[in-house]
């Protein structure tokens, strides 16, 4: 069930918000679990047990690593959930892919899934299995697990106590605002919430704007920028021109930015909707001037999350030059297979772990060197380069588009032009996607705030406020049109 669907605007979430409120706090935890087991379900069907599994074993792993009595014993359990974790991750996420590589050293067929010699039962591959005969990637399993892992880590560090209830530690990992895509919540920043939280109007006014302002990103800019792209990259490959070429990786570059931070932005609304707080997961990467600084404003709660449980672990950044750059290339390595199980998120982590050992080995000194554009432009190559490894769904398909970038495509330019992609609705909402990637806003706030402007900031804030109401009014409707069409509305994110 996507945030972005009539279904869930104007049925599942009234009908959650109204069963939450009217439940009081003694209940309100165990409205918003079985709404959460309900979303899951009803995009996964019988997965949800696959889910459900996860935390009751995850729940069980934090008391008996907090009740082990000696160092040994804890790191037993702590290996042990490890393995759990990962086996899942494994199974689901990487099994047919890692099969491939394996296959013809058992004598099987080449190119045979895995999923189809293990499930043979008609009910078994309706329910596991695509229409390829692969495992079906479980929704947010990727998130649901790296929180899972988090929690038992935590609990063995001794940075937060062992979840008695299993009922509240199934609401932690399955709450539905950030289940399938983030932002990846830690335990031990919500555990106080989900004990007790304060609900206000004003908190939950905040969260509908915030909603409004991820569901505007979504529809109206990623939207209407992702038919560019996909347009794009579905020319065939003796049409695609230098110009096409860049037009649809810069067209997914606004895409996959404006998708996933509109999603974060929808789930930390929907969060202080329901009094909850959840971590902030951009603040305007596309403004860095360094890969390293992309990645500390890119998909935050991923990149700390990979800082704190493996970087650090492996030495982090101040062991001796060779370890650290080691380290840096095994960190990036695994975030680009979390992202899923291909050559090209091998290629796309093994690109963005180089380009940050380069930083810190030398370019990094070198780019501070440069004027502030000049770093900024390279950020934007550097990144839009990356994408294409993101977007393309096989090696032939990346070997064809890196060649066009760079004019040694076979495009016939009388066949394919940046013109036929183009029209005014999307022209506008490219335009604004631009717009939409620069800190403008908080740099109006923020001048407000020293009493920058003529007024002063006591009427100048009611003013903006107002207007931004209005604004975000106007938004909501847009919206609605647009879904009722019917239009593209696909989730980046929902794949991983």
């Amino acid at each position: 069930m996507l945030f972005s669907s009539t279904l869930f605007l104007f049925a599942f979430l009234p009908l959650v918000l109204a069963l939450h409120r009217l439940a009081g706090p003694r209940f309100q935890n165990g409205v918003l679990l079985a709404a959460s087991l309900v979303f899951y379900a009803w995009g996964e069907a019988w997965l949800v047990g696959l889910m459900v599994a996860s935390i009751v074993a995850n729940w069980r792993f934090g008391l008996w690593v907090e009740r082990a009595q000696d160092g040994r014993s804890r790191r037993r359990v702590l290996a042990l959930s490890v393995a759990f974790n990962l086996g899942l991750l494994v199974a689901f996420k990487y099994a047919d892919w890692l099969w491939q590589g394996l296959a013809p050293l058992f004598g099987a067929a080449p190119g045979e899934p895995l999923g189809s010699l293990l499930v043979s039962s008609e009910w078994g591959r309706g329910v596991f299995l695509n229409s390829s005969g692969e495992l079906r990637l479980p929704l947010g399993i990727s998130f649901f697990t790296f929180q899972a892992l988090s929690y038992v880590v935590d609990v063995y560090r001794r940075d937060t106590e062992a979840q008695r209830s299993l009922g509240r530690f199934g609401l932690y990992i399955s709450m539905f605002p950030q289940l399938v895509a983030g932002p990846i919540v830690r335990y031990r920043d919500v555990a106080l919430q989900i004990e007790a939280r304060t609900e206000s109007l004003a908190r939950f006014a905040s969260g509908a704007r915030r909603f409004a302002v991820g569901l505007g990103k979504k529809v109206l800019i990623a939207n209407t920028v992702g038919a560019v792209a996909e347009q794009a990259f579905a020319t065939p490959a003796d049409q695609v021109t230098a110009a096409v070429a860049w037009l649809g990786v810069f067209a997914y570059t606004l895409q996959i930015y404006f998708d996933f931070s509109g999603y974060s932005d929808m789930a930390i609304g929907l969060g202080r909707m329901f009094g909850f707080e959840f971590v902030e997961n951009f603040d305007h990467p596309y403004v860095s001037r360094s890969v390293t600084e992309f990645w500390r404003r890119w998909h935050i709660s991923l990149s700390t999350w990979f800082r704190d449980y493996l970087y650090i672990p492996l030495g982090g950044g101040r062991a001796r030059p060779a370890r650290v750059y080691f380290n840096l290339a095994v960190v990036f390595v695994l975030c680009g297979l979390w992202h899923g199980a291909s050559l090209n998120f091998l290629l796309f982590g093994l690109y963005h772990g180089g380009l940050l050992v380069l930083e810190r080995a030398f370019l990094g000194r070198w780019l501070e060197r440069l004027p502030a554009v000049l770093r900024h432009g390279y950020l934007v190559f550097a990144v839009m380069l990356g994408w294409v490894f993101f977007r393309c769904e096989s090696t032939g398909l990346l070997g064809t588009w890196f060649q066009a970038l760079f004019g040694f495509g076979a495009g016939d330019g009388r066949l394919a032009y940046p013109a036929l992609y183009l029209d005014p609705a999307r022209l506008l909402a490219i335009a604004a996607g631009v717009l939409g990637s620069l800190p403008w806003i908080a740099a109006i706030q923020g001048r407000l705030d020293r009493g920058g402007t003529r007024a002063s900031p006591s009427a100048a804030r009611p003013l903006l406020g107002a207007a931004s109401d209005v604004l975000l009014v106007l938004v909501l409707v847009l919206c609605a049109l647009e879904l009722s069409a019917g239009t593209f509305n696909p989730f980046i994110y929902f794949r991983f």
